[in-house]
């Protein structure tokens, strides 16, 4: 129904899930056309807006804009929210139900049913409805290129889907049924603000660790939508829909962004706006499926749960299958084109996201945060060198310590001679350093000045108390262990040495190599993966920690502790006596 306020002619529509992940940037656009009156038909009991939202806070103020809290279950509620309108755009939100059959059919097929039956109740010129591209997906079958002669999957890839297919199907069958024209939009993994679906199993998986691996190939090709121009999609379907061409009422189009792209690099993308880390390792895609399915077979055969709750499932099938829908009947028939690019979409998505990493990855991130392996080594430069934050300076410690390893552990010489050998060519460098002239070639030769060979006193000072420090420890970890009172501190002490005296007798040059190479790996390796890491560290812990424990149990206690609580005894009784 055409509303005629101050000289300008509106048209009333409503739109279902207006507050909803794809409502949203629909309500925001039409409220930019300038000539739309919009009422806003949601499940929430009020609405709340976002600071954001202050084109919709001045539609809300004027009257351009009004808010029903609707439940589609029921028609009363859904006649007196399109009352009056031309228009109803049937936002159907995913994040709108749980897993349960009962209320996400009552919600998705009844209430498809409910709107269809109550727009043609109130005379509604034009019904469009949010469906979606995995209706014609067969779970595990690629899609290359499909257009909209692809009929309904015979095997859905989840129960949600099936449901919107078959709300798909009566939103299309009524077409033209007193006069209500009706038409379906098919967006093929939508994403941006406010997604709770695509972003939000990237993230999960990002955070589980399992966000470095690339399953198969990953050169698979898949149809990705920014959520602005879905909105943009369901506006030119209208328009259509208006001029009543044959080739748009009843019919259902595949929504784009016009760019196919490769899983692994559009994840990758994601992974680097939102601060998480880029996949890296690749993982067989037959494995992958195998193992995927027998987790699947595994899960459907429990009492209390189904594969519904393994959202996991659905990364790694869109990961291993192709899903490439042609975009060219909605271009011709309803004039759709992406008004947002997809790297923009993402970026905007990663900009207002609440999803972003909080503790960032030192190596991928922007944030100067030091990490924590980086604290652990001092913050110095022994950690700049193991960290390889300079390849140049670390390269060289490395090679320098390689030699000092060859010189003095795999030369065959014996060490004292080794190190008198070397300490002979120092002296013969420095001699040889001392007799050159000032320039050579033109080119100055610097000079080592003598405070580079001295000491301070304060570090001879500290050095010393270091050492004193060291033998009253020494001395009084000894003292414990002559007087056998702590098997804690006797345990501490004994099996050390005897790693200690293994290794210095079998494999001390072999384990000083291992050291070497260690040193220069496994720090910068534990900053990488720090969170999997020191979880899998935390559980091994635990286990040493409750075997140690049964351990201690089992030993005698010591015979002191034995002879004080004896002493004690006899002291009470004779306090009672």
């Amino acid at each position: 129904m055409a509303i005629v306020e101050e000289g300008k002619e509106f048209e009333m529509c409503v739109v279902f899930g207006g507050r909803g992940f794809i409502g949203k940037p629909l309500v925001d656009r039409l409220l930019r056309l300038g000539n739309w009156i919009v009422r806003i038909a949601d499940s929430f009991p009020t609405i709340q807006l976002e600071p954001s939202e202050s084109l919709l806070s001045h539609a809300l103020s004027s009257g351009r804009a009004s808010y029903f809290h609707v439940d589609v279950r029921h028609k009363s509620n859904i006649i007196t929210a399109i009352d009056g309108a031309s228009v109803v755009f049937y936002m159907d939100a995913r994040d709108s139900y749980g897993h349960d059959f009962y209320i996400s059919y009552t919600i998705v097929v009844q209430g498809a049913k409910n709107i269809i039956a109550a727009c043609q109740e109130c005379k509604v010129k034009r019904l469009l409805y949010n469906s979606s591209a995995d209706v014609v997906l067969n779970s595990w079958q690629d899609i290359n290129g499909g257009d909209e002669s692809l009929p309904y999957s015979s095997k859905f890839v989840n129960m949600v889907t099936d449901l919107k297919a078959q709300a798909e199907a009566l939103v299309l069958v009524a077409n033209d049924a007193d006069g209500l024209l009706t038409c379906a939009l098919r967006p093929s993994y939508a994403f941006g603000p406010g997604d709770n679906y695509l972003s939000s199993l990237l993230v999960g998986v990002a955070k589980s660790g399992w966000g470095k691996f690339i399953i198969g190939l990953g050169d698979n090709m898949t149809d990705f939508t920014y959520v602005e121009n879905v909105a943009y999609a369901h506006i030119c379907a209208d328009k259509a829909l208006n001029s009543r061409g044959s080739h748009v009422c009843g019919k259902a189009f595949f929504i784009t962004n016009l760019k196919p792209m490769k899983f692994k690099d559009f994840v990758s993308l994601v992974f680097q706006r939102l601060g998480y880390q880029r996949s890296i390792i690749k993982i067989p895609d037959m494995v992958t499926q195998y193992v995927t399915l027998i987790i699947k077979w595994t899960v459907s055969r429990m009492s209390n749960w189904s594969t519904e709750n393994v959202p996991v499932f659905d990364i790694i099938e869109l990961a291993l299958c192709h899903r490439k829908f042609n975009c060219s009947a909605a271009q011709k028939y309803i004039g759709y084109s992406p008004v947002v690019s997809l790297e923009e979409g993402v970026a905007v998505t990663a900009k207002s996201s609440q999803l972003t990493r909080e503790s960032s990855f030192s190596s991928y991130s922007d944030t100067d945060e030091e990490s924590k392996v980086h604290k652990l080594l001092g913050g110095g430069k022994v950690a700049e060198i193991l960290l390889w934050r300079d390849e140049q300076r670390t390269f060289t410690c490395f090679l320098l310590l390689v030699f000092i390893h060859y010189w003095f552990f795999l030369s065959g010489r014996s060490f004292l001679s080794s190190l008198s050998q070397l300490l002979l060519m120092i002296a013969v460098a420095l001699w040889g350093y001392s007799i050159l002239p000032p320039t050579i070639y033109g080119i100055s030769v610097p000079r080592i000045s003598w405070s580079f060979f001295e000491i301070s006193e304060v570090d001879m000072r500290n050095c010393f108390y270091n050492v004193a420090y060291m033998w009253n420890r020494v001395s009084h970890l000894a003292k414990l262990l002559a007087q056998g009172e702590d098997w804690h501190i006797f345990l501490k002490a004994a099996i050390p040495l005897y790693v200690l005296k293994l290794v210095i007798s079998d494999c001390l040059t072999f384990a000083l190599g291992v050291a070497l190479a260690l040193a220069f790996t496994s720090f910068l390796i534990y900053e990488q993966y720090e969170d999997e890491i020191d979880s899998t560290a935390n559980v091994i812990f635990s286990i040493l920690k409750v075997a140690f424990t049964l351990l201690m149990r089992r030993l005698p206690l010591p015979q002191a502790l034995l002879y004080s609580d004896s002493e004690i005894g006899s002291s009470r009784l004779n306090i009672k006596q």
